[in-house]
């Protein structure tokens, strides 16, 4: 070992000088060195973002390939969304969305929405909704109804929050979202009711004028005196109580006039009065004939104010539902002020009145037209069982406990009680109190389960509209349950 040391101790390694390098040298390396990093950061940013061709993965969210179309909106003081600069005109379609699909047979909704494209040529941006009526038509049953809907009203539009929902269409158009300002109306108007939409149509007014013009007019009777302000150059009038045939001009007027005493509710019905008024005209037998070979020339008239996610064979299955059903079996309906809470907010930084829905006087109205025997009052006596059997509820029943089999027994003790129990299974987290969870309004068989489970607090029941949902309700099982399933089951 020894003589190992020494002999790498007589070994003499050779002497490097270093020396110290010059300022140019200094800045060379320091430019080279980020020109390096820049060069990594350009081609790792363009690798993860290609999209010229396929590439596995999914580029990040700071590739920034689009702006996403749910950031706030900027409203002027009116509530509509201000549109930017280069925003397209109205007659650049938005990318469609897929709405419910209709079966042919089923029940089946179409949303109508009026604008008022007056917004647009004040260079406002998109127009707000001015009319949101929701019809529905059951082929089964031959029987119909219609829904008026205040603009005021206050809702969660899907992306945006609470506004008023006529400012759905203005921001789904503003935004240029799939499907644009029908698609978005659409889905605000299915969260508010809880049912679907399966078809939109929208009509502004010009258009609206042109197809009643074209018709030769439109044949009403107006139960009372009122005032009336046409659009334009045209003076305010007074339109007598009694049957008279109208012009274009003359009946949207009429129909938007809200200065009554109960004003929007009293808009509301006079737009209905005149959609069973146009619907008389167009397939009353002397006229029929008539308007069928005027349908050319009121789509030439009106088709630049037209939209509508219908084909032209399903507008005409429509059209002779709708034909089979008579009047008396046509119901209306308007959510009225008995429905609402006035209230005050900002927009804009504006003060605003809304009307902020009361759910469960909705729901009820709601079920009187989109049913075909109609609801069951709220205050309605009789055998609560009886009165759950009568909603047809499709109940889900998870259990959220250690228990085995909890939930195969209490589905089946729900069943013996005649409840329509779907499906079974395990939640995905513990419940100390049993918990419903509603996702379609089915007042009755929430009303027997809170019996049933002893539910007790607010927060017991979760309220979450999904018309696309396979069940209505859904029960979560709580510890709170174990001992009171009753014996046997």
């Amino acid at each position: 070992m020894n003589k190992i040391l020494e002999l790498f101790k007589n070994i003499k390694f050779p002497k490097i000088k270093f020396k110290r390098p010059g300022i140019g040298l200094l800045i060379t390396w320091v430019v080279a060195l980020g020109l390096g990093i820049a060069l990594y950061g350009i081609v790792k940013n363009l690798a993860a973002c290609w999209t010229v061709t396929n590439l596995p993965g999914i580029p990040p969210a700071s590739c920034s390939l689009s702006v996403s179309p749910l950031g706030t909106p900027v409203l002027n003081p009116e509530g509509t969304v201000i549109a930017p600069v280069d925003l397209p005109t109205p007659v650049i379609a938005a990318p469609e969305v897929q709405l419910a699909q209709w079966d042919g047979a089923s029940r089946v909704n179409i949303l109508f929405i009026g604008l008022d494209y007056r917004d647009y040529i004040a260079n406002e941006g998109p127009p707000r909704s001015d009319t949101m009526i929701l019809f529905t038509i059951d082929p089964i049953s031959k029987t119909a109804g219609m829904l008026s809907i205040p603009r005021d009203l206050w809702v969660n539009i899907p992306g945006f929050g609470y506004s008023r929902i006529n400012t759905a269409y203005a921001s789904g158009e503003g935004n240029k979202l799939p499907g644009g300002g029908p698609g978005l109306a659409a889905r605000t108007v299915e969260q508010v009711i809880g049912v679907p939409v399966h078809y939109f149509g929208e009509i502004d007014f010009h258009a609206f004028e042109e197809v009643i013009d074209t018709m030769g007019g439109l044949y009403i009777c107006i139960p009372q005196k009122i005032r009336i302000d046409p659009i334009g150059d045209k003076r305010p009038r007074i339109l007598g109580a009694g049957c008279q045939n109208l012009w274009g001009f003359e009946v949207l007027a009429y129909a938007r006039n809200r200065y009554t005493a109960d004003g929007d509710v009293d808009r509301s019905k006079r737009q209905q009065l005149v959609i069973m008024a146009l619907r008389d005209q167009i397939f009353s037998p002397q006229n029929f004939t008539t308007m069928i070979s005027l349908a050319p020339d009121i789509y030439s008239e009106a088709s630049a104010g037209l939209r509508t996610n219908m084909s032209f064979e399903e507008a005409m299955r429509l059209a002779t539902l709708l034909n089979q059903i008579p009047p008396e079996s046509i119901k209306r309906g308007v959510i009225d002020n008995s429905m609402v809470l006035p209230d005050n907010t900002t927009l804009a930084g504006q003060d605003a009145a809304v009307l902020k829905p009361i759910p469960d006087k909705i729901r009820i109205l709601r079920d009187e037209i989109f049913s075909s025997v109609g609801p069951l009052s709220p205050l309605a006596q009789g055998d609560p069982v009886m009165l759950m059997k009568a909603d047809a509820a499709r109940v889900r029943v998870f259990n959220g406990t250690y228990t085995a089999g909890l939930d195969s027994r209490t589905g089946t003790y729900l069943f013996s009680q005649g409840m329509n129990v779907t499906e079974i299974g395990q939640a995905s987290q513990l419940y100390g109190r049993t918990t419903i969870v509603v996702y379609s309004p089915k007042l009755y068989t929430v009303k027997y389960l809170v019996a049933v489970f002893g539910v007790t607090a607010y927060d017991q029941i979760i309220f979450k509209p999904e018309p696309g949902s396979a069940v209505d309700i859904e029960v979560r099982l709580g510890d709170d349950w174990i001992g009171r399933l009753p014996a046997g089951y």
